[in-house]
Parts: C-alpha cells; structure tokens; sequence
C-alpha cells in the first residue's frame, strides 16, 4: 500500500491479545487433560488412554491455530470479498440440512459426524454471520438507521438463521447468536427505539412458535420446563433433572477458598457428566478453589477488554463491527456457559471458550482471534519514506 509519502506496511499483531489467546488455549489444554483423564482410563471406547481427549483437543487448537495465523496475514477488509461472503452463506446452508442428515446427540441433531469427527455447523455459523452483518450494516452506512432499508433485512436473515437452529434444536447456540447480532447492530449506529421494538417483537413471535411447537411435540415442552424446573429447584429432583446442577454446585462447594489441588476433583470421578466439556469451569473452581477461580475470570475479562479496545480502535466501522460481534460473541457464550455451571441462569449446554472440549468450538474461536488480530494489525501500521 502507497501514499504520497512513502509505503504503508502493515503493523504488528497485538501483543497482549495474542499472549491472552495463547494463555487461555493453553490452559484449556491443561484443565481438559485433568478433567477427562478419569473418563478416559476408565472406558473402552476411549481405549483406556488417559490422554484420549488432551490428544484430540491439542490436535484441534493446533488446526485452529494454523487458522488464526492465516487470517491474522490477511488484511481484515479482505474478509469482505467472495471468499468470506461464501462462506458465510455455506454455514447458513449447512444448518438447513442438519436436521435430516445430522446424527442425534442429547436429544438434538446438532453435529455432522466425518470419519470420527463431530462437527457441529452452529459454531461455523457464528462466525460466518459476524462476517455477513458485519458487512451488511458497514456497506449500508447512514441508511441503516432506517427501518425499511438498514434494520429490517438484518433482522430477516438473524431471523433465518435462528429458526435453522432453533430446528434442531439449540436454544443455547440461538440465544449466543441473537444477542451476538444486538450487539453489531448497535455498534453499528442502529436506531435504538427501533432496535428495541423490533426486538420485543421477535421475542414474541419467537415465544408463539415455541409454544405452538410444544403443542405438536410434547416432549421438547416437557424437556424445557425441566431444564427451568431444575434451575428453579434443583434439590427437588437431584436425581434425575436437576442432577448435572447439584453436582457442580457440589464441585465448587468442594473447592471452597483455595481449592482440593490440580488434578484433586472428585466430582470428575463419574459424578459430574461431561466434566471436560459444558461443566469444566465446576471443575476449575473445585480443584483451585475461589481464589483461583477469581484468577481466571480477571483474565478472561483483561482478553475481553484489550479485544474491545482492538475493535474500537480499528479506523474502518466494517472492522469495528466485526471485531465488537467477536467479542460480544465469547463474553456472551463465557457468561451463559458459567452462569449455568454456578446456578446463576438455567443450564443451556454451551462450551467455555477456548477451555471446553470440542474440536469446532476451539477451531471457530481461534479462527475468531485470526480476525481479531488481524484488525489490530491497522493501528501498529508504520509508513516507510521513499527513498531519494
């Protein structure tokens, strides 16, 4: 890139985001290894391996992070162009065809099964509908503050892509990724009185369909009400609904001030399903205790923070959209995921970012960061002079 007074070079990364990225994986890493190894050993499917889930996880940061690096290499207005523009709808189109050809897991068809390998197409689609709104609302300037010609059409394909995961379904993955969009909407100079009663409008016509839904299929009614009821009251069915609740809650009990010690977790011992993966934060406070706990919630918020701060400081709204819809993103997915582990909201089965288990949850973050860094390179940008 040229101007009149020399070359324009690209900048360097953010140090400090890049540092917390790496931070964050790498005790992923640790905690999935302390809090799967018990499963592992113990069963046959995995082989008896202890490392059975560490090995998986390491491989996946590894993909994720060769990712990362490629996006970081690229400049961030690149991610406008047809490329990225067919990837987005490709995400949309492969959570149109997940219901009828998807494998059932906990009672929803959510993941594409490859040679072994789960894929789950709501994790792909979070970031392939950053990439679209963010390119929707800065193309539409001005005019998206108007009603007609800037919110609306937003809203129409949000609400696409919710019914398409709402289908299979994935209340939590909808909740992530409505709120994902409210929070680029305002950053992109959404008119808030609209906004808003759009808003409660789509709450509601969402609400009907869900109830007329529970009308023709019982049993999706009876498995929410059970998910609130649990939440609600949680000792009154602790075997059965409210189970996955008293155990986390048992496991940071367990944890107390200074925590039982790495590796110490009982809960993780076949009480607590799913330790290494929706629950692994009951896992962190139990062996680390409040304090430690603490310690890693600071972090989590410092990667919050400095990745609002790159997105603010981008000179393009398209990035500052963009880079704000990546961090709502994970802060938003980090408070479900934790508030449902301590009992402070109901348990919607969500991944820690970047600390869960899950090969398309830690790819996708990653590949978020890719953007990220590479939105932070435009403020780290230097100009070199032309030579005489």
């Amino acid at each position: 890139m040229k101007s009149k007074t020399g070359t324009v070079s690209r900048g360097r990364p953010d140090f400090l985001l890049l540092v917390l990225i790496l931070l964050l994986v790498g005790f992923g890493l640790v905690m999935v290894f302390s809090s799967s190894a018990s499963t592992a050993v113990s069963d046959p499917r995995y082989g008896y391996d202890a490392l059975y889930f560490t090995k998986r996880q390491i491989m996946f940061a590894f993909i994720g992070m060769a990712g990362m690096f490629i996006l970081m290499n690229m400049p961030y207005l690149s991610f406008q162009k047809k490329l990225f523009t067919w990837f987005s709808v490709g995400t949309i189109a492969m959570l149109a065809v997940v219901p009828f050809i998807a494998t059932e897991v906990h009672g929803a068809r959510s993941w594409l099964y490859i040679g072994g390998f789960g894929i789950q197409p709501t994790e792909f689609a979070k970031l392939g509908l950053i990439l679209y709104l963010g390119r929707l609302i800065a193309k539409k300037g001005e005019t998206f503050r108007d009603f007609k010609k800037g919110l609306l059409p937003v809203f129409i394909i949000l609400g696409l892509v919710c019914f398409l995961i709402m289908r299979q379904p994935d209340l939590g993955g909808c909740l992530i990724i409505a709120a994902t969009a409210g929070i680029m909407m305002v950053g992109g100079g959404a008119n808030m009185k609209q906004l808003f009663s759009a808003g409660f409008v789509s709450t509601m016509v969402a609400g009907l369909a869900i109830a007329i839904d529970a009308l023709i299929e019982p049993t999706k009614s009876a498995y929410r009400w059970n998910r609130i009821n649990a939440f609600m009251n949680p000792l009154e069915n602790a075997q059965e609904s409210g189970y996955h609740l008293v155990r986390s809650l048992g496991a940071l009990g367990h944890g107390g001030l200074a925590g039982a010690g790495f590796g110490q977790s009982v809960q993780k011992l076949d009480y607590l399903p799913f330790p290494y993966n929706d629950f692994i934060f009951a896992i962190i406070a139990e062996e680390f205790g409040f304090i430690g706990s603490v310690v890693f919630l600071l972090v989590f918020l410092l990667f919050l923070w400095r990745g609002l701060i790159v997105a603010l400081r981008c000179p393009d709204i398209y990035g500052t959209i963009v880079g704000t819809g990546i961090i709502g993103l994970i802060g938003i997915q980090a408070f479900i995921n934790i508030g449902g582990v301590i009992g402070a909201i109901p348990i919607t089965g969500v991944t820690l970012p970047f600390i869960s288990y899950g090969g398309s949850s830690i790819i996708v973050m990653l590949l978020c960061m890719g953007v990220l860094l590479s939105i932070s390179r435009e403020y780290y940008k230097t100009e070199r002079p032309v030579k005489s």
